[in-house]
């Protein structure tokens, strides 16, 4: 498929349950009380993951994630965000580890060519702990709770969506397709 619009996509790190133990929390007593169908949910997610190419697994946990979110910090300081975002991703999502875990940051990290050793130094050091706050309170002042969210205009589109509903919120705020090849 043709990716028609030129958008800027910033990875703004946002917790979406801080409460969440080192061990998780299945997604049942996450949303337990809210009226949310999991299942339903889980296969929305798996079709949009499709729509993109993007593999997905039975994930049954979730897991608090801010130890990832300032690994991404660091990633991003070795010039390897994309990559590391995407092995954990593939982490969380296809095979369902917990990113709370070090292991499994330092597994990701490794895979797409970052010195393990380098993460666990940072996350020791908590060296990135400011820049996912000042992510965490801008999050908070533009409203965003949940991941993904894309945000065009003050207007909010929530949730993993298709690629032509993307495509759509882009168009109706004014962002340009991108010229022809």
């Amino acid at each position: 498929m043709t990716r028609e619009f030129d958008i800027d996509v910033r990875w703004v790190a946002f917790p979406l349950h801080p409460e969440i133990p080192p061990g998780g929390l299945t997604l049942e007593k996450l949303f337990e009380g809210r009226g949310i169908d999991v299942p339903a949910v889980l296969s929305r997610l798996e079709s949009a993951a499709r729509s993109f190419g993007l593999p997905f697994g039975t994930r049954r946990m979730s897991f608090n994630s801010r130890r990832a979110q300032e690994g991404a910090k660091w990633a991003e300081a070795q010039g390897r965000a994309d990559a590391y975002h995407l092995a954990v991703f593939k982490a969380y999502f296809v095979e369902g580890r917990n990113l709370h875990e070090v292991e499994t940051l330092v597994r990701a990290a490794e895979s797409v060519g970052l010195e393990g050793a380098g993460l666990i130094e940072a996350l020791n050091l908590r060296a990135y702990k400011a820049a996912v706050d000042e992510d965490w309170m801008r999050s908070h002042r533009l409203g965003i709770t949940a991941v993904p969210s894309f945000r065009l205009n003050q207007e909010m589109l929530v949730g993993a969506q298709p690629y032509e509903q993307l495509a759509a919120f882009a168009t109706a705020h004014g962002v340009p397709r991108r010229a022809a090849a």
